[in-house]
């Protein structure tokens, strides 16, 4: 099994979901928790950031792993900037093929982008969920990648130091594909729910 050829249609749509949650997280949320457990709403806000930053300079050739992990501005137009153009720069088809390095080592782009647009969707589902918003994305965008996820960083490996993924979480039977795809990637979102109706 293989990923997908292109990613960059679920990063397109991946990255609008963060965008509009993003764009409607008001001032008194940001200090909120979230099922990040590293992360306040305003600390994963500068975080989607970064990763942004970090597509575009994968997208272009640059070295992503020399920029910081969370951006000084962390606000949806920030976000939504940054990833025009990141969707801009991975436009180019031969971004797909080139070699790049990534923190789980050297990798075509293409599976180097399915790799953010399974972060950006687990990041918006702890988003979601902080600040009280609808945490499904597109299910035709979510069930891709949760597959692509499920083959890349299968369970048995959760207990390597280099795997930055918690043991997976047995997802609830009414859970959506994103919820899922949280859980996949260890995730306990039993106790979220609630605020993500």
């Amino acid at each position: 099994m293989t990923a997908p050829a292109d990613p960059r249609p679920a990063y397109a749509a991946a990255t609008a979901w963060v965008g509009e949650l993003l764009s409607a997280v008001s001032d008194d949320q940001l200090d909120s928790p979230t099922p990040c457990e590293d992360f306040d709403v305003r600390t994963l806000a500068a975080h989607l950031v970064a990763t942004a930053n970090k597509a575009v300079a994968l997208g272009s050739g640059a070295d992503a792993l020399a920029l910081p992990s969370f951006a000084d501005r962390h606000d949806a137009a920030a976000y939504v900037e940054t990833v025009g153009r990141a969707v801009d720069i991975w436009s180019d088809d031969a971004s797909l093929a080139r070699t790049v390095t990534v923190p789980w080592g050297e990798v075509p782009g293409a599976a180097a982008l399915w790799g953010y647009v399974s972060e950006t969707l687990v990041h918006g589902w702890d988003l979601a969920a902080a600040t009280g918003q609808p945490a499904e994305a597109d299910p035709a965008i979510v069930e891709p990648v949760l597959a692509v996820a499920q083959q890349f960083i299968p369970a048995e490996i959760r207990g390597d130091d280099a795997v930055p993924f918690g043991a997976v979480v047995e997802s609830r039977t009414e859970a959506g594909p994103t919820e899922r795809l949280a859980n996949w990637t260890g995730r306990e979102s039993s106790k979220w729910v609630s605020a993500v109706a």
